[in-house]
């Protein structure tokens, strides 16, 4: 299990689905009110809104909720005063962690992510005290059953991807990060709208941990994930499917 495959190896472990589904909402929510703030209501003039609006409709959020959080943002509410922050720390066993927020409230978030951190065997650093373990990268995800994994990474190459990985449940094609339009407009026109569409960050290496250490850092990542503020959660980790088998009986 790689640490930038987003933890959804486990996610069946998270009880509480209706919960779940709110905090997916309220996150979708946030990112379609920033994006329609910062570069307007029309999608198709707007990379980051079609992203999140696509990414909303795979969540299954109704399309009136999607309208009235893009109308929030491109009409400047006030309360909708989120700010991009990104928070970098170390996890149990070594593990170099990146948490990305929109928040209204940086005291808050902080205070928040520090906890999280720190009651489950982790450390908050600096900016940029980690983010050197990790390639900023355009990513683009297909469903699977979109195309063969030959046929999708001819298309991808075309397009002017770097790589493309590919699973039993998605594609993944990584590009550069200025590439990363470019590359989604070649594919849309083959394969149709992506299911997601974004910046990420991939690993450089990654680090094997053990199964005391995978329990802290797989509770670690849930708070992290639990928190309204926190958008996405990359880190390095390795388990091994024998750690994973331990974990999941």
């Amino acid at each position: 299990m790689a640490g930038h495959s987003q933890f959804k190896n486990i996610m069946h472990r998270k009880a509480a689905q209706d919960k779940k589904r709110a905090k997916v909402f309220t996150k979708l929510l946030r990112e379609l009110v920033i994006a329609a703030k910062e570069g307007g209501a029309d999608a198709n003039a707007n990379p980051r809104l079609r992203s999140a609006v696509q990414a909303a409709r795979v969540a299954n959020m109704p399309k009136d909720n999607i309208e009235r959080a893009i109308k929030r943002g491109a009409g400047g509410a006030e309360g909708d005063n989120y700010e991009e922050v990104r928070y970098e720390g170390y996890g149990p066993g070594g593990v170099a962690v990146i948490a990305e927020a929109l928040t209204d409230n940086r005291n808050r978030t902080a205070s928040e992510v520090r906890s999280a951190f720190s009651k489950n065997g982790g450390s908050l650093g600096e900016t940029n005290s980690v983010a050197f373990n990790f390639n900023r990268v355009g990513q683009i995800t297909y469903p699977v059953d979109v195309a063969a994994a030959d046929a999708m990474l001819e298309a991808a190459i075309e397009a002017g991807a770097d790589d493309l990985e590919s699973d039993d449940e998605t594609h993944v094609i990584y590009t550069q990060p200025d590439l990363l339009q470019e590359v989604r407009s070649g594919l849309e026109a083959r394969f149709g709208d992506p299911q997601e569409s974004k910046l990420g960050w991939v690993p450089l290496s990654t680090i094997e941990i053990d199964e005391e250490q995978a329990q802290g850092l797989f509770k670690m990542i849930e708070a992290l994930e639990d928190n309204d503020d926190v958008q996405e959660v990359i880190a390095n980790f390795e388990v091994s499917d024998e750690v994973m088998a331990k974990l999941n009986a």
